[in-house]
Order: structure tokens, then sequence, then C-alpha cells
């Protein structure tokens, strides 16, 4: 069961849609909601590098804590008269990092939300992300910059290849998938036998199925199609609401330096996506 969420308040207000969305799904799960604003942690180091006097630093902490207690103002407002439990918390940053801290926080809670790192001037989420994936021990649900429109969890779509992380995913997204009219196993072939990958695929229907949970297993071949591509189009055919999947299969240095799938659906993605890892 999911009954408590954390989720990473963001400070500009063109990107309260993670917000809402996280809302919504609390209130679907009858779920506690913890709302977390950081304080930007590079004013010490600002304030080093350039030499600046107490009264400037004080000043720019002071702005920097505005902007912060403004995104919790709007996290409050945006769940007044509803019946949700929530709290919220303001965190200054030291050297430590956002990333460091949210991660170590997000591991008292059934799930995480964060919103997918933006284009051009937009704050990069990535680094939180990945620590919360690989150190919190809990599923990360990441929300995209462009989700519109209401909350659903009509059609989901499970990655599924067989490894821990796939395995991981599927098992925590287990209230979710109860939720859901449609669940399709996704499986991306590429280079195994069909039988393989449909005795896999049957294998981890079956163990659904002893959830009440009925999945359809979709094998798709991609030899020569980033497979990162192939998810995204199956969920634009199935027009589905969110996508279940392993995160960073391989190490954190084999995927900043070779891509990976996790990297490339991080970079793609246009609904919300739960990751374990």
């Amino acid at each position: 069961m999911i009954k408590d969420m954390i989720l990473n308040l963001e400070h500009d207000i063109s990107r309260d849609n993670a917000r809402d969305y996280a809302i919504a799904l609390a209130g679907a799960l009858n779920a506690h909601l913890a709302g977390i604003a950081f304080v930007d942690g590079t004013t010490n180091l600002v304030s080093l590098v350039a030499e600046l006097s107490s009264v400037q630093t004080a000043d720019l902490l002071t702005a920097e804590q505005e902007v912060a207690r403004n995104s919790i103002e709007r996290y409050e407002a945006a769940v007044n008269g509803r019946r949700l439990s929530i709290e919220h918390q303001l965190v200054t940053q030291s050297f430590v990092g956002a990333s460091t801290r949210f991660s170590a926080m997000a591991r008292c809670y059934d799930l995480s939300v964060i919103m997918q790192s933006g284009n051009e001037n937009c704050f990069n989420n990535d680094k939180i992300i990945e620590s919360t994936l690989f150190d919190s021990g809990r599923p990360v649900l990441v929300v995209p910059y462009i989700q519109t429109g209401d909350f659903k969890l009509d059609r989901l779509v499970c990655c599924w290849d067989g490894s821990r992380a796939a395995a991981r995913a599927i098992n925590d997204a287990i209230p979710l998938l109860k939720r859901s009219t449609v669940v399709e196993l996704l499986i991306v072939a590429t280079g195994r036998t069909v039988d393989d990958e449909m005795d896999r695929g049957v294998d981890i229907s079956s163990h659904l199925g002893r959830h009440g949970i009925k999945a359809e297993v979709e094998i798709t071949r991609a030899e020569d199609i980033d497979v990162a591509d192939v998810i995204m189009s199956r969920v634009d055919d199935l027009s589905a609401d969110m996508i279940i999947m392993g995160g960073y299969g391989h190490s954190r240095l084999r995927e900043l330096m070779l891509g990976g799938v996790t990297r490339s659906v991080l970079g793609t993605m246009t609904v919300p996506v739960l990751m374990s890892h």
C-alpha cells in the first residue's frame, strides 16, 4: 500500500503541475503528502567565492527563503478544501545538497514525486531523481514538465525485461496497477528469441494475476530501434497514463558515459514514470 508520499516542491510557478499531480494521486490513494521546499544551497559558496559581505549574503538567503516559502504557500492553497493529510517543510541547505537531503528524507515515505528536468532555464532535477532512485530504497514517480489534463490511472504500461529493477518497480506499483483498467507488460525484444521473452512475460503476468491484476503481454522487436523510442511509441499508441519501469539497470558511470534506457526515457517522457532501482 502507498500510505504516504514526499514531493519536491518547485520554486517556479510554471512547474506546479507536478505538485497538482501529486495532490491528485495522494487523494486517490488516501495517502499523506509531505511537500518539501529547498532553499538554494549555493548562497554560502557564492559568498565565499565572491567575498560578499555578511549583509549581502543575508540578503541573498532572505530572497531565496522567500521564493521557497512562496512555493509552500501555493502548495497549501492547492490543497485547501480537500480532505487530504499534508505537511510541509522548508529546508535550508548547506553544502550537503538538496539531492542528498531529499533522498534521505524519502526513506521514510512510500513514494517520492519529483518533476522531470525541463528545457533551457528550468531547474535541473536529474541529480535529485538519480540520488533518490539509488539511495532512498523507495520508488520514484517522475512527472513530465509537459504534464497536462486530469489525473488518470486507466492504462498503465509496465516495462518488463526480467531484471531485478523491473521486478522491484512492478511490485512497488501494485497499488496503482490494481486501480487500472488496462495493464500491459511491454517486452522490448533486442535479440533473444520470442519464446524466451514470452515465457518471462507469462511468469510475471501470472504473479500479477495472483494479486488480482489482469495483465496482457506485448512483445515488440527493437533490433535497430532505440528501446526508449519503442517504449514511448507504445505509450502513445495505447494512450497510456503512466509507465512503470526499472531505473538505472547499469551503474551510474555506464549510464552517464553510454546513455541508457533510463536516461533516454527521462529525457523524452510524455507521461508520468514510476521507477525503482
